[in-house]
């Protein structure tokens, strides 16, 4: 394999979808918890969340409780990392706007 090769093989493995840590997209929190509820549809590819949210997820009969304290570095992730397992039958990504909590003078203050 040429040089070039190699680094367009290496490329290509360092571009597929990374799975952060489950430890950086928010901890599991009990259903009554939430300030919100979203139920999950076979229609439901994406949920919008901001940084802070804690939100009850409803599939079925199923759900459960979720808190976003979420990393900076975190902008995107699939839901099914976090769920129960069997809740989903489909990726749903969750897209993650920034903790306002955490914006000084339009910056980012890093926790």
């Amino acid at each position: 394999m040429t040089s070039a090769g190699l680094a367009a093989s290496l490329l290509a493995a360092c571009a597929g979808p990374v799975t952060p840590r489950q430890d950086l997209v928010g901890t599991p929190v009990p259903q009554t918890a939430a300030t919100r509820t979203v139920v999950i549809t076979p229609e439901t590819r994406y949920v919008n969340v901001v940084g802070g949210d804690v939100v009850r997820f409803e599939r079925g009969d199923r759900a459960f409780g979720w808190s976003f304290d979420v990393s900076p570095i975190v902008a995107v992730f699939a839901l099914n990392q976090v769920a129960p397992p069997g809740m989903l039958d489909h990726e749903v990504l969750v897209y993650v706007e920034p903790d306002p909590r955490y914006y000084i003078g339009g910056y980012q203050v890093r926790r």
